[in-house]
């Protein structure tokens, strides 16, 4: 650490751009920009070291040592014409400035300030600014933390960056604190609640069956005279599913396993453009069977 200069019963002052224990990874370059400000994060640019300048997408070096030469309470700027070597702290403790107006909380998330005014460069706790893994540790002064630099690794950047396919379902954990499903990771919650969801189930034409793998609605429409379909026992309790005959050139016929009332009537039969039955799928003595929850014009029939 550097202190100020001064007698010997002077209070020593700790100034932003101190890097303060150990260790740490201090870089030098002697490409950076003039007038280089220290105690602030500087970017990467085109292998320049340099101040944040509101520009897009900068990539942070780190935050810049103060010039020892200088006193700690003015760290001022770098002057290319006096100083050939910029260093900067790109992992470990070191103290910066923070934007005027932040209020900082201790191990809280550090940003950068980038809007292309006089405070970029300077440390924020506010999350829309430029991210930087790196934590507030404690104040030493008005505006002034020390703060604790741990560069992500590029691979775990890389990953963060993927838009689609980055975090599979099926590795991510669910609370559930609800107690609404029993699978316990994202992907097979998905799989037993999408089943669940009305969606639009295709006809299967003449001769076809009305898939039964989930919940929905199938408007059937028919060629000739007495279109058959088949119909499959319920896939799960509460399985909802909507017939209507959309396209009426003929009756249609749809045979049902196991019945769809205590009568034990099998054949639905729709004669006419806009008859509609509703189905739901329940238990009764072990096994899912459909019961009718609405009818308007399907004819039922046992056969």
């Amino acid at each position: 650490m550097t202190f100020a200069s001064g007698t010997l019963a002077d209070i020593q002052k700790i100034g932003s751009g101190e890097r303060v224990g150990v260790p740490h990874c201090i870089l030098s370059t002697n490409t950076f920009e003039d007038g280089l400000k220290a105690g602030r994060f500087a970017k990467l640019d085109t292998g320049s070291l340099d101040n944040f300048d509101g520009s897009v997408s900068p990539v942070p070096a780190g935050v810049v040592l103060r010039d020892v030469s200088n006193a700690v309470e003015n760290a001022g700027v770098l002057d290319a014409d006096v100083t050939t070597i910029a260093k900067y702290v790109r992992f470990g403790l070191v103290t910066v400035d923070v934007k005027a107006g932040e209020t900082p909380t201790q191990f809280g998330r550090v940003y950068i300030s980038n809007a292309g005014d006089a405070n970029d460069g300077l440390a924020t706790a506010t999350n829309t600014d430029i991210a930087v893994n790196a934590e507030f540790i404690k104040a030493i002064d008005t505006n002034l933390w020390l703060i604790y630099i741990t560069p992500a690794p590029g691979d775990v950047a890389a990953h963060a960056a993927v838009a689609v396919g980055a975090h599979a379902a099926s590795a991510i954990s669910l609370l559930d604190s609800g107690g609404f499903t029993t699978a316990i990771q994202v992907e097979a919650a998905l799989a037993e609640i999408f089943p669940r969801v009305p969606v639009a189930i295709a006809d299967p034409g003449d001769g076809g069956a009305i898939p039964v793998t989930r919940s929905g609605q199938v408007a059937i429409t028919t060629t000739g005279v007495d279109d058959t379909r088949t119909l499959a026992i319920p896939t799960f309790a509460g399985q909802r599913l909507d017939i209507s005959l959309d396209v009426d050139a003929g009756d249609a016929v749809i045979t049902v396993a196991g019945g769809v009332n205590q009568t034990g009537n099998n054949t639905l039969t729709g004669a006419d453009a806009g008859d509609h039955i509703e189905l739901v799928g329940v238990q009764v003595a072990g096994a899912l069977v459909w019961r009718v929850v609405a009818n308007d014009g399907f004819a039922l029939s046992t056969v």
